[in-house]
């Protein structure tokens, strides 16, 4: 009987501990679902700039890979979230800084043809964000690139070109944040 209650034991403590992970006080969990397709967390990290800790992010995918130039590219299912855990993220910082990352993450001809989704994303952010926050952006082949806060949808974007673009914000060869990129390819 001793043996049955610890070997319960057991289990419980390892499924709590492979549930999630915590950074900065934020939980991040070990797999989401998206359109009905799990996810795995393939790694996550801080995004910071100079002293001040913006957001946890977090990289879902279907395969775990630590090369961010072939998850950029892939057409597969996988999903980024933040989580804003600072104030001065505020919407017109985060569009801001979306714009930037276009910048980084793509040719001057790459983002003039997706100038009008680049629109439509950084609209996404409108409304005031706060800390606490969660933005989900996830991919999924043949419907496009899906964006929410706080578990509302904010609209949908088409194309594979403009997944490689805006997943290259964080994951391609010049990245928001070169620690956060290592924390998503599961290196930190």
């Amino acid at each position: 009987m001793k043996k049955l209650i610890l070997l319960a034991v057991a289990l419980v403590a390892t499924f709590t501990t492979n549930a999630q992970v915590t950074i900065n006080d934020v939980k991040v969990e070990k797999s989401l679902t998206v359109e009905g397709q799990e996810l795995m967390l393939n790694g996550a990290g801080l995004r910071e700039k100079l002293w001040f800790d913006l957001y946890v992010g977090a990289l879902y995918t279907t395969v775990k890979s630590g090369d961010g130039s072939t998850l950029v590219d892939a057409d597969l299912a996988m999903a980024i979230t933040l989580d804003i855990t600072d104030s001065k993220v505020t919407q017109d910082k985060m569009k801001s800084a979306v714009e930037d990352g276009f910048e980084d993450s793509c040719t001057d001809a790459e983002r003039a043809a997706i100038k009008g989704d680049i629109t439509r994303f950084i609209g996404f952010f409108k409304d005031a964000i706060v800390e606490g926050d969660e933005f989900q952006i996830a991919y999924v082949p043949g419907k496009g690139t899906m964006v929410s806060k706080n578990g509302k949808a904010l609209g949908t974007i088409a194309g594979i070109e403009f997944k490689r673009a805006l997943f290259g914000i964080w994951l391609g060869d010049d990245p928001a944040d070169e620690d956060l990129k290592e924390g998503m390819l599961g290196k930190s």
